[in-house]
């Protein structure tokens, strides 16, 4: 299968080591001098890792590999003792990755292992990818409705994060059974209603198929999504220019390269911000 995961490139690494702590699932092991990715199966694609070099060795690509196996980490986890555990199960929540901590937390009720007791500690900006603003959110169970708000203070729709398609977990689990909205970049400032009309109680996805380069991995990782999250429906927001019609071909490929049929709205926005 075709998932994120983190490459390193050999002659950046001096071999410092740093990235090693940051990686409490054992992916990583120092080898001959240089961090080594010992295996898929135990690399989730997140990049905790890649804040943690100072040379820039690290990366994430996507790639065929073997699935992330939560049960086979967790065999790994538990032999550094209580503090990796507890490293371990803090960066699955830092990315809401519940899934695959929930499984973490069934392994060590299997095989009789306590769990170790949490710090409480100041709520701090994770840095994964080294960047505080690609962490995993699912918004939709911090949002409280307001029944005073009016048109020209509108509450936010947004239900994710993050929204970019290249920062997207392919795994994430708000994409499960969800109706997603599927927009191009632009489409949310030329069009003023956009979070009432398009956004409420959808999943939103953007990109642009004019500046962004990387569109047949766009293909592959919509694909993925549809294959596996059991998609309800699409929804497409494109700009009326020609060079956004492309939005469309790439979700339309991603169908075909899933194997899916799910239904799809597409909606097109004039650049004098009305709905044609």
């Amino acid at each position: 299968m075709k998932r994120n995961i983190i490459t390193i490139d050999e002659e950046k690494c001096n071999g410092c080591g740093q990235c090693i702590p940051g990686c409490p699932e054992g992916a990583l092991q120092m080898i001959d001098g240089k961090a080594r990715l010992i295996s898929d199966l135990f690399c989730d694609g997140l990049g905790a890792c890649i804040g943690e070099c100072p040379q820039g060795a690290i990366s994430i690509e996507e790639r065929e590999a073997e699935p992330y196996d939560e049960y086979k980490v967790m065999d790994n986890v538990v032999k550094g003792g209580p503090n990796v555990i507890k490293a371990h199960l803090k960066h699955l929540k830092d990315h809401n990755e519940m899934e695959f901590y929930n499984q973490a937390l069934n392994y060590l009720k299997e095989n009789n292992i306590k769990l170790p007791a949490e710090k409480e500690e100041p709520e701090l900006p994770p840095l994964p990818c080294g960047c505080p603003g690609t962490m995993q959110k699912d918004l939709r169970k911090e949002k409280k409705a307001d029944p005073t708000t009016s048109n020209a203070n509108a509450t936010s729709q947004i239900n994710n994060w993050p929204v970019q398609l290249a920062l997207i977990n392919t795994n994430a689990p708000y994409l499960k059974d969800a109706n997603l909205l599927i927009a191009a970049d632009c489409t949310a400032f030329a069009y003023g209603n956009f979070h009432q009309k398009f956004l409420k109680d959808k999943i939103l996805i953007m990109f642009c198929p004019k500046l962004d380069t990387n569109l047949d991995l766009y293909v592959n990782k919509l694909a993925e999504i549809f294959k596996n999250q059991n998609i309800n429906s699409i929804s497409l927001v494109h700009m009326e220019v020609p060079c956004c019609s492309g939005l469309g071909v790439v979700v339309s490929k991603a169908l075909k390269e899933a194997q899916k049929f799910i239904m799809v709205k597409d909606y097109t926005v004039s650049i004098n911000g009305e709905l044609i």
